[in-house]
This record gives structure tokens, sequence and C-alpha cells, in this order.
């Protein structure tokens, strides 16, 4: 019988630093980070909802905004 725990061990992927997973973000053209932003600012915002609404249109008017 395996002791071993599954929330110790160690994910497959390599990465030692926290900055590796912010890198597309922080290295992408500033229209794009402001896309990035407003979409996690209104993701963040419907977090305490049961059930997000609309999200997937509120993502695509930030990108229609965007482009126009």
């Amino acid at each position: 019988m395996s002791t071993e725990i599954l929330a110790e061990k160690r994910s497959s992927y390599q990465t030692d630093d926290l900055s590796d997973v912010q890198e597309p973000i922080t290295s992408a053209p500033p229209e794009v980070r402001q896309i990035i932003e407003r979409v996690l600012e209104i993701e963040k915002d419907k977090l305490y909802m049961k059930s997000p609404r609309y999200i997937s249109d509120d993502i695509l008017k930030i990108i229609k905004e965007a482009i126009i």
C-alpha cells in the first residue's frame, strides 16, 4: 500500500519561479495586456456568483472595443 500523498507530489513541468507564469502577460503588447487585465477584472467581479452569467458576452465586448 502506497503512503504517498498526492498533494505533495510536484508537478511534472518546470515552474521554479512564479514570474514564468506571468511572463506571457508581462511580455504582451500594451493593447493585449489591457485586454487581459480587463478580462481578469470582470472574472474577479463575477467570482462571488454561484453561476456567473454572460462572461463570454463581456469578454467579446472587451475584444470588440479594443479592435474598433
